[in-house]
């Protein structure tokens, strides 16, 4: 049997790729970490992809990092060490980072290929959430402006069309530093294991009251768990948090959080430990 013939392409500049995109429904491959397992084969068989690629990890154009007053900018295809050595990205990113895989995936992965794969265990989708990150996406027919929480529908499902490229992840206000910003995750190891529960926490407290609250949950749901409405709850009240509102708020996010058995851990470890995560962030008086 002759093997069949796959069609590649690594354009020099991003314009390019993007009229390549709009020719033939492609392939895109920036790191591969996760487009790779995805189409894998058993052992010695070549991966099933049945599409032209198109590379994208050279382009120069989807690696900058740059900010607009106290907005960030990061190309999608910067990869997650890159970031890590950046002075502009937040430290509780790099916290983040620190904890995907190990250092041979961090040096090939790319947060562009971690909101594309949209894994409701994504590690660093729980911050991009409660930084209400922005995509800016890009086609022959322009720019297009989505939010994340609209962009992903569920798992390694997304709102980008065949001839469009994930080009920015713009995080607005992130370099702001008077807000109180925490993320945990739990998993088997410190790193190189995939998150059984995540969380994200923020606050931003003025003259001792709540101007600003976000919490954001991974893999505990189809999608990062967000509620606007249970947030807006906290707005106004003053603190440290009355231990009531706090037994209100866990208990709203308990209704919500409806989590699965798998390989990996249980439903009800993960509600648990979710609330808890949630508790101890809500009760911490610092800020």
């Amino acid at each position: 049997m002759v093997a069949k013939t796959l069609s590649s392409y690594r354009l020099t500049s991003l314009e390019q790729t993007i009229k390549q995109l709009n020719q033939e429904n492609c392939l895109i491959i920036a790191g591969g970490t996760d487009v790779m397992v995805l189409h894998k084969n058993r052992r010695g068989v070549p991966p099933k992809i049945t599409k032209p690629v198109v590379f994208i990890d050279h382009l120069s154009e989807l690696k900058q990092v740059y900010a607009i007053k106290t907005d960030l900018h990061i190309g999608a295809c910067s990869t997650y060490s890159e970031l890590i050595q950046h002075p502009l990205i937040p430290e509780v990113l790099k916290k983040a980072i620190k904890e995907i895989a190990a250092p041979a995936i961090r040096n090939r992965g790319t947060i562009g290929g971690n909101i594309c794969n949209a894994s409701p265990a994504g590690d660093t989708l729980p911050l991009l959430y409660i930084y209400n990150t922005k995509l800016l996406l890009r086609s022959v027919n322009g720019d297009r402006l989505v939010e994340i929480k609209d962009f992903i529908q569920g798992p390694r499902r997304v709102q980008r069309s065949n001839n469009e490229i994930l080009v920015e992840v713009i995080l607005p206000s992130a370099l702001e530093n008077d807000s109180r910003i925490i993320f945990e995750k739990i998993a088997n190891r410190r790193a190189d294991a995939i998150a059984k529960i995540s969380f994200a926490g923020f606050l931003h407290v003025q003259n001792e009251m709540i101007s600003d609250a976000r919490f954001a949950f991974g893999a505990v749901g189809p999608t990062i768990v967000r509620s606007l409405d249970i947030e807006q709850i906290l707005y106004g009240k003053a603190h440290p948090l009355d231990h009531k509102l706090i037994n209100a708020i866990v208990q709203e996010y308990g209704n919500l959080i409806h989590p699965i058995d798998d390989q990996r851990s249980t439903a009800i470890y993960r509600k648990t430990v979710a609330l808890k995560l949630l508790r101890y962030f809500l009760e911490t008086k610092g800020m």
